[in-house]
């Protein structure tokens, strides 16, 4: 049997009618939606409105908004400029609510941004003749990063902006930097640059021998890190190395520990040379620290008491020394250059090979007596290779901590032979006490963990 139907329909605007019958109708970008009556469409409306905008996530976005621009904006205020902390944390907040509005909004607020870093560039040229070129760009940045914030984004905006707020406290830095850059340093940061982006993509990520001693890949990132805050480090020296003797063996020890005393030695005098072998030998284990903590974090949990406490007592040494005076210009060069990065290399791999061979042979011990010794030529390398051997599952990090720690403490021992002809007798006591107790504190700290861990 047929039954047949007759449907009529006809709509206007959100209204339609199916034969005779009226309904609303509520569209959005999903689903469009059909209601009997005009009441439950409005409330239907007022229900997605709601749960497209709930109030505790939108109350986030914008204190994240306006956090981000009012950080950027206070240093623009400091630096006495003619837009700051209200202007940059409104820019930051446009950018938010402009795309939790829509899309196309969004385009049009970035059009008055650009409207009004024009007005702000006419005003600076016919007030001062001069534009505001980095203020503009970091007006600019400032509403991406409010829109990235209005998008759900948090880490992104926050670090953005934390960098950039650096990048703009840093200008008088940053330009006597740059300044005395040469050419050679130059070239070092298109090297570091080349072997971390270039080189270390098609290394096989593969042991390439038979006795699963060597991944070029693994060895390879390795060697750039360190490189690379050898590199940091020596551009903060450049920058700050002159606010004072201390600031200058701190920062020279993070290069290189025992290649900064052995420059500072000849132009130190006094009790001021224990100094510098303290802060020198504190910035040793500080960078360490850091070395452990990008590459092994498990074994941060064993070095870091026994290193910490090492730091510590080179702080409480220098407790009521006389005070600072001028830095001095230490003669080191830059640490990344062709022969460097391939001296690291080989470095790093020898240990490395050293280490895992005695780890093999002769177990636990065997593999920290090798760290200890590594620890003579670099303690750096041989951090990062224990902390690599940790990351792969070679070692437990436990072991590759301690050795961390032992490696710190014989690089720290070295520095004594450098000093011994240098210095008067009841100097040169003070200084092999001080390092003395360092390091019995270091492997006081240790044993204590120990028996705590396995009691």
């Amino acid at each position: 049997m047929a039954v047949a139907s007759h449907l009529s329909f006809s709509r206007n605007g959100n209204v339609c009618k199916i034969s005779g019958t009226q309904f609303y109708l509520l569209e959005n970008a999903s689903s469009p939606r059909v209601y009997a009556s005009k009441p439950e469409k409005e409330h239907a409306l007022a229900l997605e409105v709601s749960t497209s905008f709930p109030p505790n996530a939108v109350a986030f976005k914008i204190a994240i908004a306006l956090a981000v621009g009012m950080l950027v904006g206070f240093e623009r205020e400091s630096a006495s400029k003619d837009v700051g902390i209200r202007t940059f944390g409104l820019t930051a907040l446009l950018g938010a609510l402009c795309v939790l509005i829509s899309p196309a909004f969004g385009v049009a607020a970035m059009a008055g941004v650009i409207v009004l870093i024009a007005l702000l560039n006419v005003r600076s040229l016919v007030a001062n003749h001069s534009l505001e070129i980095t203020t503009s760009a970091a007006l600019l940045v400032t509403y991406a990063l409010g829109v990235l914030v209005g998008l759900g984004h948090s880490f992104t905006p926050v670090a953005a902006a934390i960098l950039m707020t650096l990048l703009l406290a840093w200008k008088v830095e940053l330009r006597k930097f740059a300044g005395g850059v040469t050419i050679d340093e130059l070239r070092s940061a298109v090297l570091l640059g080349l072997i971390g982006l270039v080189i270390y993509p098609i290394l096989p990520d593969r042991f390439v021998d038979r006795w699963q001693l060597v991944n070029l890949r693994q060895a390879w990132i390795t060697v750039v890190v360190i490189a690379g805050i050898a590199f940091v480090n020596y551009v903060l020296l450049r920058l700050y190395g002159n606010r004072g003797l201390y600031w200058t063996a701190i920062l020279g020890g993070l290069v290189n520990n025992r290649a900064a005393v052995a420059e500072l030695m000849p132009v130190v005098a006094g009790s001021r040379i224990v100094s510098v072998v303290m802060f020198a030998t504190l910035a040793m284990f500080i960078r360490n620290i850091a070395i452990l903590a990008m590459f092994a974090p498990k074994a941060l949990f064993t070095a870091i008491g026994p290193l910490f406490a090492m730091a510590l007592v080179s702080l409480l040494l220098q407790v009521g020394e006389k005070d600072d005076e001028p830095g001095r210009e230490l003669a080191l060069s830059s640490p990344i250059s062709l022969r460097r990065v391939l001296s690291y290399g080989i470095l790093f791999l020898a240990i490395q090979v050293l280490g895992t061979i005695a780890e093999r042979m002769f177990g636990n011990l065997g593999f920290i007596a090798a760290s200890g010794i590594s620890g003579i030529a670099s303690s750096a390398s041989a951090t990062a290779a224990a902390a690599n051997l940790s990351a792969s599952g070679k070692i437990i990090p436990e072991l590759a901590g301690t050795a961390a720690v032992i490696a710190s403490i014989t690089s720290a021992l070295t520095n004594l032979p450098l000093i011994f002809k240098r210095l008067s007798r009841p100097l040169l006591r003070n200084v092999v006490f001080s390092t003395s107790l360092q390091v019995a504190i270091g492997i006081g700290v240790l044993a204590v963990q120990r028996y705590v861990h396995f009691r």
